[in-house]
């Protein structure tokens, strides 16, 4: 591997960006219908672009018509499960993905209101795959975070949503990662990472986090290297890139140990604003 982290040893996506981007098609703004997300999805693991590509991103109310789509399927499909529930739907998500043509990445479990640490633990405990436990935005981040030390499970953490009060600031998500970090507990993002850089969202005026931003607040945070509120903030692509471009490799696998995916409702958007920014190259002939 090359001293920096765009190196990319015959692969041409980058090891920074590497199963960066978990597709989240289904989803909200996107709601592709499953059928067509699933289509897409196998579309995309096959591409040259394969590498950048996390599972399909599915919610727990969704296995039933999930089987239907994957009826007679040889080839299991990759997938992540979303517990909005939270635990209590745990045993039949486990149960439903028995009996799917599919490899279960990640369950994504929410943490109902008044749901302390010690209880969250315990529900996780039937888990068959690794958990990414959402971690709400109140007093129980941070001893939920360290609760979660130690355990395996990870963090999950909103960015966004559908209205603007679901955008955490630059000084809150940049709490959130001290404190994932301070734990020493992965986290993946969700919702709201539409765009690789900071950006104002023109149709709705919301304030939305970049993807590429957050990675240097992670790295910023771990290396005690910067303001990560300030590189959360940064709006200027050359800013942006120079700084992911000077990353070695050692902080890069530190960063991405640390932020490992986040779920987007599109593949393609990203990989056109990675190429964009000269962060990878498509190969020749390829858009």
């Amino acid at each position: 591997m090359a001293e920096d982290g765009l190196d990319h040893a015959g692969d041409r996506i980058p090891s920074l960006f590497a199963g960066l981007c978990d597709d989240a098609a289904v989803f909200p703004p996107g709601l592709a219908p499953l059928p067509d997300a699933v289509v897409a999805h196998d579309e995309y693991v096959s591409a040259w672009y394969a590498n950048l590509v996390g599972p399909l991103v599915v919610a727990a109310t969704a296995l039933d018509d999930l089987a239907e789509v994957l009826a007679g399927r040889e080839v299991p499909l990759r997938i992540a499960v979303t517990l909005p529930g939270g635990p209590a739907q745990l045993d039949g998500v486990i149960e439903a993905v028995a009996a799917l043509p599919v490899e279960l990445d990640a369950l994504e479990i929410a943490v109902p209101d008044g749901m302390g640490p010690d209880e969250v633990l315990a529900a996780l405990s039937g888990a068959t795959a690794p958990v990414f436990v959402e971690i709400p935005r109140d007093d129980r981040r941070v001893p939920l975070l360290n609760a979660l030390a130690g355990t395996g499970h990870r963090a999950k953490f909103r960015t966004g949503g559908v209205r603007a009060d679901l955008y955490p600031d630059e000084a809150e998500l940049a709490a959130a990662v001290r404190a994932a970090a301070g734990a020493g507990v992965p986290f993946k993002a969700t919702a709201g990472l539409h765009h690789a850089l900071r950006n104002t969202d023109p149709a709705t005026g919301f304030e939305q986090h970049g993807f590429l931003n957050l990675l240097l607040a992670t790295d910023a945070v771990l290396q005690s290297d910067g303001d990560p509120e300030t590189f959360l903030a940064e709006r200027d692509g050359a800013v942006v890139a120079g700084r992911l471009r000077a990353l070695d490799a050692d902080r890069v696998a530190a960063a991405r140990a640390a932020f490992t995916s986040f779920g987007t409702c599109s593949i393609t958007d990203p990989l056109t604003e990675l190429a964009g920014l000269g962060l990878l190259e498509a190969p020749r002939g390829e858009a």
